[in-house]
């Protein structure tokens, strides 16, 4: 019979000690709902037989998120499923392996630092090929978002809270740590080219050149996506899962759904979360 196991990952704010603005200040990147969108993943998780872990912010460490998904793919095994989940800001650092066309490696700001989508690569090589692995980010990663119309006249007008690293304090972060993020992009020198037998499918809050946005109860993506789940009602496979909440989302802010390792059409064809 297959196992299930899933992570889930939330962060309300992150470490002021390691975050910073351009001009050095302190930043804490605070939010409203991501700790709520990790335990609600994790009820639904539940529900569906996984054996579950929770990370909430000041648990959300580098370490533990890397320790977390390092022990899962030492216990599945080939038809087994992952399921990963997190909420929080997302960022970028420059690229130094070249596999990214805009120059810069996508992030997710963890409590302590910002966890490189080049890591995440090579976690996902550690998987045994069989293993399939379901994603869902609710975060948002371009910071040329920030120049957009949309961008401007949502912040302008309704005070909205963005689940994205602010570009100076991007700057600044780097700046501040470039030593840390280049001795780790060193070690993942592969990328996006890692050798991955495992199948992965991510569906994100946005696209790489929108925003996700953060809100009192749920993120707009994690909510959406409750209420297309209907607590178990949705009976059909993970593309038309996705093609649903699509639907119910604003026209600024689009799901993306990604595929990296091993083609697996039974995998794509089944229902979301079914182990």
């Amino acid at each position: 019979m297959a196992k299930g196991l899933s992570i889930h990952i939330g962060l309300n704010h992150v470490d002021p000690h390691h975050y910073q603005g351009a001009d050095g200040k302190p930043w804490d990147g605070a939010l409203a709902a991501c700790e709520n969108d990790a335990r609600d993943m994790q009820t639904l998780a539940t529900s569906q037989g996984f054996v579950t872990q929770t990370l909430l912010t000041e648990q959300a460490t580098a370490q533990n998120v890397i320790g977390a998904i390092t022990q899962a793919a030492q216990e599945l095994q080939s038809g087994d499923l992952l399921f990963i989940s997190y909420s929080g800001h997302g960022g970028q650092v420059p690229d130094l392996n070249g596999d990214e066309e805009d120059q810069m490696d996508e992030t997710w700001c963890l409590y302590d630092r910002q966890l490189i989508d080049d890591e995440l690569y090579a976690l996902w090589g550690r998987f045994a090929p069989g293993v399939r692995i379901f994603m869902l980010s609710d975060s948002c990663h371009s910071g040329s978002v920030t120049r957009d119309p949309n961008f401007q006249m949502i912040m302008a007008s309704s005070g909205a809270r963005l689940r994205l690293l602010p570009v100076a304090v991007q700057a600044g972060t780097f700046r501040a740590h470039k030593s840390l993020y280049q001795e780790i992009q060193s070690t993942c020198k592969a990328g996006d080219r890692a050798a991955i037998g495992a199948s992965v499918i991510l569906i994100s809050g946005c696209q790489d050149n929108q925003f996700s946005m953060d809100g009192d109860k749920n993120g707009l993506f994690t909510g959406t996506l409750l209420r297309v789940w209907k607590n178990g009602k949705f009976k059909s496979d993970l593309t038309l899962f996705w093609r649903r909440i699509v639907e119910r989302m604003p026209l600024y802010q689009s799901p993306n759904l990604f595929k990296v390792g091993a083609a697996n059409p039974q995998f794509e064809s089944q229902r979301p979360f079914a182990i």
